[in-house]
């Protein structure tokens, strides 16, 4: 087991963010969802939990088998999808991420959301107060990305948005800029294969790490598209995203379900 905290700070309050997060997980998605890749999403309804009150509960299935290292795609599938369950609890939220191929590997993924720029030593004393773990944090301006995923309209040192005035930010901005809120990610990844659990969960990191500061960015670099939504019309947009990204993956995986058994079949 890996356990690391990652905390990606935001020219956001965490109540515009919460519209935000929405927007840009949905896009994303669907824009991710070409060639037959992506995000279907299987559930997504509003969920009540006891502890946490009112909340939404979403079922996705993730494609990703040309994003697998080439020692990994040589042991799995050819159609391969992990399987993603989210309870959103805004400003907390639970996200797990398991696959039946490999049943000893799962990412857990907790999630709070304040308005300070990552000074909160303790906003997981109640889920890991005497766990070690690394503290990363992640910079959405300055930190590098790869370069197949750079876009300069999606980079914040560039980008100036003109509904909110916010952009262009500089080395040092988390020191001084307002509003400013932090999302603080308690990230646990499970591989228990002898000989291959360090490797792996390494790797995951890196994925977890890469993909953190993609969607943080973007989230921003898109505001202008999503700061005027309401929660009704971030969820209407949701709804629609979904329904076109489904279409776009399921075209192209009839029975993944059948594929995944028959090799795993074959594999034993």
């Amino acid at each position: 087991m890996l356990l690391k905290e990652y905390r990606i700070c935001m020219p956001l309050t965490v109540d515009e963010y919460k519209i935000g997060q929405l927007y840009m997980i949905s896009k994303h998605s669907h824009e991710q969802s070409d060639r037959g890749e992506g995000v279907e999403v299987v559930q997504n309804e509003p969920f009540e939990d006891p502890h946490h009150g009112n909340g939404q509960f979403t079922e996705k299935r993730v494609y990703l088998n040309s994003k697998l290292p080439s020692w990994a795609r040589a042991v799995v599938p050819k159609i391969f999808y992990v399987t993603e369950k989210a309870w959103n609890y805004y400003p907390y939220t639970i996200t797990e991420y398991t696959c039946s191929f490999l049943p000893k590997f799962s990412i857990h993924i907790e999630t709070k959301y304040e308005d300070n720029k990552g000074s909160n030593d303790r906003i997981f004393d109640n889920e890991a107060k005497d766990l070690e773990r690394e503290v990363c944090f992640i910079d959405i301006a300055c930190d590098e990305i790869p370069e197949r995923y750079y876009k300069e309209s999606e980079d914040p040192k560039h980008f100036k948005s003109e509904k909110t005035g916010r952009g262009q930010l500089r080395e040092g901005w988390r020191d001084n800029h307002q509003p400013i809120m932090c999302s603080y990610k308690l990230v646990t990844v499970k591989f228990e294969v002898w000989g291959l659990q360090t490797r792996v969960e390494q790797f995951v990191h890196k994925v977890v790490r890469d993909i953190l500061l993609i969607g943080h960015r973007q989230a921003f670099a898109w505001v202008d598209e999503w700061y005027d939504m309401t929660m009704d019309d971030v969820r209407e947009y949701e709804k629609n995203m979904h329904e076109q990204t489904n279409i776009k993956v399921c075209n192209q995986h009839s029975s993944p379900v059948d594929d995944i058994e028959s090799h795993a079949q074959t594999s034993t």
